[in-house]
């Protein structure tokens, strides 16, 4: 049989199955081309490995809290707790005790925008339920931070349609009528907390999408909210918009003249 031409490895390497005997004839091959693209196919099936590994190991961290192989799980996270402006999102999400097609799902803080928006598709797609809840800026205004992003943690848990036997949620004490878990890093040990991590941050990202068209002299867009020197300066320049948390500083500092802004200065509503 004729060797085959690099390009037809590399064609052949995109779809073999890992024990077909022909690998045995390629790594006898001594043509750089065919080992180059060798190395690369054993780094990618190296990467998925470790991929279904890591995914196996959160399922196996959810099955600690069930008192039976089908039991209902929910786990719950938030995203945006620390921006000047817009909502804290948070989600919960109860999964199937066997959900490969996650595989891949981590903490939203480690996936690229791309990933978390189509591994958010997917979650919506194969989770038992998932629930998501807003928290706008003037309730974060109202009750601080930690009340509001745990009252939104517990709506989020609410909205749930089937009733879960036990929460897990990244490293908040929540009250509920069912027993609440709170977990150090658990976007990170949890299939389904880093399942609600990845709807929590897709919606809000969504949401400060759109608050950009209202309000483009902020940036919203590219910063999501958070103290980036481009907003800071486009807080100097036009003072705070209604979704700004006017707790927050430096926020609240522009609302009382205690920056660099004199408070008799318009804000950016005066114009509107």
């Amino acid at each position: 049989m004729a060797k085959m031409t690099i390009s037809e490895v590399r064609a052949w390497l995109e779809t073999a199955e890992a024990g077909d005997p022909f690998f045995r004839e390629l790594r006898n091959d001594s043509r750089a081309g065919v080992r180059k693209l060798l190395a690369v196919h054993d780094r990618r099936q190296e990467k998925k490995r470790l991929e279904i590994e890591r995914h196996l190991e959160k399922e196996r961290f959810d099955d600690t809290f069930r008192s039976a192989k089908d039991s209902p799980v929910a786990g719950v996270d938030e995203a945006g707790r620390g921006p000047l402006a817009g909502p804290v999102v948070t989600a919960a999400v109860i999964l199937p005790p066997s959900c490969p097609e996650l595989a891949g799902l981590d903490d939203s803080k480690a996936m690229t925008r791309e990933a978390r928006e189509r591994l958010a598709a997917a979650i919506r797609r194969y989770a038992v339920a998932w629930s998501v809840h807003i928290q706008p800026a003037a309730e974060i205004d109202r009750l601080n931070i930690y009340r509001a992003t745990r009252e939104s943690m517990e709506r989020a848990v609410e909205g749930l349609t089937v009733r879960p036997e036990a929460v897990i949620a990244d490293a908040m004490a929540l009250q509920a009528e069912v027993p609440c878990h709170p977990v150090v890093k658990a976007d990170a040990l949890s299939l389904c907390v880093a399942a609600a991590s990845v709807l929590a941050k897709t919606e809000r990202d969504a949401y400060m999408d759109n608050l950009h068209k209202q309000y483009p002299a902020f940036g919203f867009d590219r910063h999501a909210g958070y103290g980036t020197p481009a907003h800071l300066e486009a807080l100097k320049a036009h003072g705070p918009c209604p979704e700004h948390r006017k707790t927050f500083a430096p926020v609240a500092g522009f609302l009382v003249g205690t920056s660099e802004k004199p408070a008799q200065e318009k804000t950016i509503m005066d114009n509107l």
